[in-house]
C-alpha cells in the first residue's frame, strides 16, 4: 500500500494541532465532520459582511452592517438594574447609540474613552427615531483600523464554535498548507481562467464581494473541479482494475437467443439490438462485464436481459434476474415464462414466501443444473441458495441493491458476469457520478406499435367529473391506475388516503369494479389484487407508489394521479409508464390541488409537453436536485464539500474525459502530472484507489 507523501502530513494532523481548538471545540467541530485541518481547508463560507467603512451610516438600510468613524460623546450607566448600558457617539453627520447588556461599567469606559475617535462595526438599527447599534461587533482604535477586513467571510457554524474561532481555526490551517505541484491540464486552466489550488483556496475563504462565493466564481468552480477530478480518477481507476479482473467466456451459439427472436411478435428496436449486442461482447470476452442497461418506461430493458441469460444458457451456464420487489419478479417470471418454454429453457422464481419442500426443490433444481435461469427477489442472497454454474447476474436496479449486495450475487458464482438495469433514465452528470464505473447501454428508443400518452391536468374540484368519465371508460371495457398522493414520508398516512379513495370509488363504480393496493398490505393480499387488475375482474386500482415499478398490464390504460403536485418529474414520468403498453390510446390525467406553485406548474406542463424520459430527467435535475431524484440514502451519489452536480454537471463531464485521458497516457501515474494528481487523491481522501493503481 502506498504512503501518504510526507508534505500532506501537517493537513492529516488532528484538529487540536490549530491554535484555539481545544477539545471542546474540537468535539463541536465533529458535527460537521471536520476532525483534520484538511477537513476545514474545505469547509467555505456561504455569505460575507462588507465592513468597508462609510462616512456615515444615515442612509444605511435598517438591520445592515456597517463601519464608520465616530467620536464618543457621553456615557449613560444604566439607572436600574437590568437595564442596558447606552453610550452616545457621533459619526460625521449623526448621533448613533451603542447599547450594551450586562456590561461592567469600567470596561465600557476603558473600550469607549470620551472625546476620543474609534472605529466601530455591527449592525446599524433605527429604533424610535434613533440610531442604535448593540453590542458593536468591533470597536477598534484607529491605529488599528489595518485589522479590520473589508469582507469578512460568514461560515456554517455549530454549536459552541463562534465565527471568530472558526475563522481562526481556518486561517491557521490555510497558512499550513503546502504548496503542491499543478494536476489541471495546463491548456484546461488558462482556458477556464482558473487560479492555482492555493490561490484558490485563499481566494475562496477570502471573498471581495458576493460574487466571489457563488459557484460560477473561478477559484470556486476550480475547486469543484478538483473534486470532480479526484472522484472520477477514482472511478476510471476501479473500471480499469474490474476490466482486467479476469471473467469467464460465455460466448454461446446464438440458437436460444434466435428461437425467441423469432417468436417475437414484433422486431426489437435498434437500440436493443444494440445493447444486446453490447452485452454478448462483454460476456464473450475473457474480462468480466460490469455494465448498466438503462432505458425509459417501456423501452424493453427485460428482453434484453433475457437475451444474456440466455447467452448464459448456451455457454453451459446458469443465469439470475434479481427484482427489488415480489411484485415485479413476478411480473418478470410472467413475461418471460413463455419465451423460456419456447427457447426449451427452465425458469422458476425463488422469493421470500418460498418454504419447506418446494423451496428445497427449487434451490436442489438449481445446483444441479436443472434449472436454468432464476428470477428472484433478495430471498436469493441466502447463504444456502447455491448454482450449478453461475455466469450472469441481472439486478433490475429500481431502487438500487446496494453494492455489497451486487457483490454478494456476483459470489454465487466464479467470475460472474454482471448486469444492472435502471427504468429510470439517469441524466449524464449523475450517470457519471454514481455509475462512471461501468459501461453503459442506453435504450433510447420505444418499440414499434406503442402511441403516445395523452397527458392532462385538472383541479381536484373536478374529482366528480373524472369519475363520470371513468364510468363511461370502464363500460367500454377500459382499465384504470388510481394513484393517491404523496400525504406526508408516511406509509399509514398514505394508507389511509389510499383507503379513503378506494371507498369513495367503490360507491362511485360499484364495489366489484374497484381494488386496492398499498405497500402495508401482506404480500400475498398485494399478488391476489394485483392478479386480480391483470385478469381484469377489478377495472380500476387503487394505489399508493408500488405500483411505480415495473407493473405491465397492457389493457391499463388510464392513469389518474391524485395530488399530482406533490410527485416529483420523474416519479410523475415513471407513474405515468404504467399505461400505453397496449395499441389502444392512453390517457394520463394528473389532479392537483390549487392554487400550484411556479414549480408545480411547470412540473406539470414539462409532462404534457413531452415523453422523452431523458429530457424530463434533466429539467427534474434542474429543479429538485441530485439528492431528491435518485433518493440520496440510497443513490450511492457521493458527497461533495464545495461541487454541486445540479449546477456543475458539466465540469463532471470534462473531469470524467481528464480523467481517462490522464490514466491511458499515464496508467501507473508516475509521470510529471500523474504524481500530481496522485497528491489530489490523497488530499481528496482517495486512498483506496490510490492501491489499485499499479495493481494486476
Amino acid at each position: 500500500m502506498s504512503t501518504r507523501p510526507e508534505i500532506l502530513f501537517p493537513l492529516f494532523a488532528n484538529i487540536k494541532t490549530l491554535p484555539g481548538v481545544g477539545p471542546k471545540i474540537a468535539a463541536s467541530l465533529e458535527a460537521f465532520k471536520i476532525t483534520r485541518p484538511r477537513d476545514l481547508v474545505f469547509h467555505l463560507p456561504y455569505d460575507i459582511i462588507d465592513r468597508r467603512a462609510v462616512a456615515t451610516v444615515i442612509d444605511a438600510p435598517g438591520s445592515k452592517v456597517s463601519t464608520v468613524e465616530v467620536q464618543i460623546i457621553q456615557h449613560f450607566p444604566p439607572n436600574i438594574r437590568g437595564k442596558p448600558y447606552r453610550v452616545v457617539v457621533k459619526d460625521s453627520q449623526t448621533n448613533i447609540n451603542l447599547i450594551f447588556f450586562h456590561a461592567r461599567g469600567d470596561y465600557v469606559t476603558k473600550l469607549l474613552p470620551i472625546g476620543e475617535r474609534r472605529l466601530i462595526s455591527g449592525k446599524v438599527e433605527f429604533f424610535d427615531g434613533s440610531v442604535q447599534m448593540t453590542h458593536p461587533d468591533y470597536v477598534l482604535p484607529l491605529e488599528q483600523k489595518s485589522q479590520l477586513p473589508n469582507f469578512e467571510p460568514i461560515y456554517p457554524l455549530t454549536a459552541g464554535v463562534t465565527g471568530k474561532v472558526m475563522t481562526k481555526a481556518v486561517t491557521a490551517a490555510i497558512v499550513n498548507f503546502p504548496f503542491l505541484p499543478e494536476w489541471i491540464e495546463p491548456s484546461l486552466l488558462n482556458e477556464k481562467g482558473w487560479p492555482s489550488f492555493s490561490d484558490a483556496l485563499i481566494q475562496s475563504h477570502r471573498p471581495e464581494s458576493t460574487i466571489e462565493i457563488s459557484s460560477r466564481a473561478p477559484a470556486r468552480e476550480r475547486l469543484a473541479y478538483d473534486e470532480f477530478l479526484a472522484h472520477q480518477l477514482t472511478k476510471a481507476i476501479a473500471r480499469k482494475k474490474a476490466r482486467i479482473k479476469p471473467g469467464r467466456v460465455s460466448k454461446g451459439d446464438g440458437s436460444l437467443q434466435q428461437r425467441v427472436l423469432e417468436c417475437l411478435p414484433y422486431k426489437p428496436t435498434g437500440a436493443q439490438t444494440r445493447s444486446i449486442g453490447e452485452i454478448g461482447s462483454d460476456m464473450s470476452n475473457p474480462l468480466r462485464m460490469n455494465r448498466l442497461l438503462q432505458g425509459d418506461v417501456g423501452a424493453g430493458k427485460t428482453l434484453v436481459g433475457f437475451m444474456g441469460l440466455l447467452q448464459a444458457v448456451e455457454s453451459g451456464g446458469q443465469g439470475v434476474m434479481m427484482a427489488p420487489t415480489e411484485i415485479l419478479a413476478r411480473q418478470h417470471l410472467d413475461s418471460l415464462r413463455p419465451l423460456a418454454e419456447h427457447a426449451g429453457v427452465t425458469i422458476d422464481i425463488l422469493t421470500g414466501r418460498d418454504r419447506g419442500s418446494e423451496r428445497i426443490q427449487k434451490l436442489k433444481k438449481l445446483v444441479s443444473g436443472e434449472l436454468n435461469i432464476l428470477v428472484g427477489t433478495h430471498a436469493v442472497f441466502q447463504k444456502d441458495v447455491k448454482f450449478f454454474d453461475l455466469r450472469l447476474s441481472i439486478i433490475d436496479e429500481q431502487h438500487r441493491f446496494g453494492v455489497n449486495q451486487r457483490l454478494a450475487l456476483g459470489d454465487k458464482g466464479t467470475k460472474v458476469d454482471v448486469l444492472v438495469m435502471t427504468a429510470t433514465p439517469i441524466p449524464r452528470s449523475l450517470e457519471l457520478a454514481q455509475y462512471g464505473d461501468m459501461d453503459v447501454s442506453v435504450l433510447d428508443e420505444k418499440p414499434p406499435g406503442r402511441k403516445p400518452i395523452v397527458t392532462a391536468a385538472m383541479p381536484v374540484g373536478r374529482i366528480a367529473d373524472v369519475v363520470a368519465k371513468l364510468k363511461l371508460a370502464i363500460n367500454d371495457g377500459r382499465q384504470v391506475y388510481w394513484v393517491c398522493p404523496l400525504v406526508e414520508e408516511s406509509e399509514f398516512i398514505d394508507r389511509t388516503a389510499a383507503e379513503d379513495r378506494f371507498k369513495y370509488l367503490r360507491a362511485a363504480l360499484g364495489d366489484k369494479n374497484v381494488g386496492l393496493i398499498h405497500g402495508q398490505m401482506a404480500s400475498n393480499e398485494k399478488d391476489k389484487a394485483m392478479a386480480s387488475f391483470v385478469a381484469g375482474s377489478t377495472m380500476v386500482l387503487v394505489a399508493t407508489t408500488v405500483i411505480e415499478v415495473g407493473v405491465d398490464v397492457p389493457n391499463a390504460t388510464i392513469m389518474v394521479i391524485e395530488g399530482a403536485e406533490s410527485f416529483g418529474l420523474s416519479q410523475l414520468h415513471q407513474l405515468r409508464g404504467r399505461v400505453g403498453r397496449g395499441s389502444a390510446v392512453s390517457n394520463c390525467l394528473l389532479i392537483y390541488q390549487p392554487p400550484l406553485s411556479n414549480t408545480g406548474e411547470r412540473r406539470l406542463s414539462i409532462l404534457r409537453e413531452t415523453e422523452d424520459g431523458f429530457k424530463i430527467a434533466e429539467e427534474d435535475l434542474k429543479m429538485r436536485g441530485a439528492g431528491d431524484i435518485i433518493g440520496t440514502a440510497q443513490s450511492g451519489l457521493p458527497q461533495f464539500k464545495v461541487a454541486d452536480l445540479e449546477s456543475q454537471g458539466e465540469l463532471m463531464k470534462l473531469a470524467h474525459q481528464d480523467a481517462r485521458m490522464l490514466l491511458q497516457s499515464d496508467p501507473e501515474l508516475t509521470g510529471k502530472r500523474g504524481c500530481a494528481a496522485k497528491n489530489l487523491l490523497w488530499l481528496m481522501d482517495k486512498d483506496k484507489s490510490i492501491g489499485l493503481i499499479s495493481v494486476g
